[in-house]
């Protein structure tokens, strides 16, 4: 199947976002919420509706960059922050995005899409980052019984995606998940070598 602009795009406009929290991912908010520089360069790729970004622009945070390829979710995005300098929305392919940012915020994009690509996110991300920048957030620690999108996933899978570019200081399932979502994810903080 093709994961495409077209594919996203259909599953907002028939509602079909079972991913969608309706909110910020806990622990996203949590790891945003201790941080102090407010100036970082901060990227969420597959922002979908962007609740994360919205968080980090209501608190504060000036410079944050999310990518997508549904117009319709970054156009919802859009209308619950409102016009600001502090957002900058791109409608487009998360591997064509080019730029150098602090902090990669992960939140429901690595699962979604097809694991074949998960090297060349991994590669991506690396390249996306400052020296010594981060990848964090949340990945999925658990094997679906359906086909994806979500695609499953595991620490050991991670480990050897992510450690070839990445010193991996934090990789251990998350504390403060929603509920349906305890025990099935992993928080991970991973710094650029």
């Amino acid at each position: 199947m093709n994961f495409d602009e077209t594919y996203w795009e259909s599953r907002y406009q028939e509602g079909q976002t079972g991913w969608d929290l309706g909110a910020g991912s806990p622990p996203l908010k949590a790891y945003a919420d201790q941080l102090t520089d407010r100036t970082l360069r901060i990227l969420i790729p597959g922002c979908g509706l962007g609740y994360e970004a919205a968080y980090l622009v209501e608190n504060g945070f000036s410079d944050v960059t999310v990518v997508d390829l549904a117009p319709s979710a970054l156009a919802r995005l859009r209308q619950q922050v409102g016009e600001t300098a502090a957002l900058n929305l791109v409608q487009g392919d998360f591997f064509a995005h080019e730029g150098q940012y602090d902090l990669v915020l992960e939140q429901t994009f690595f699962c979604a899409i097809d694991p074949a690509l998960r090297p060349d996110y991994a590669r991506h991300v690396h390249e996306l980052l400052k020296p010594d920048g981060k990848l964090v957030g949340v990945l999925f620690d658990v094997n679906f019984e359906k086909p994806g999108p979500p695609f499953s996933g595991s620490a050991g899978e991670y480990r050897r995606v992510f450690e070839p570019g990445f010193h991996l200081e934090v990789l251990e399932t998350a504390t403060n998940s929603v509920k349906p979502r305890a025990g099935r994810e992993l928080f991970i903080k991973f710094v650029k070598k």
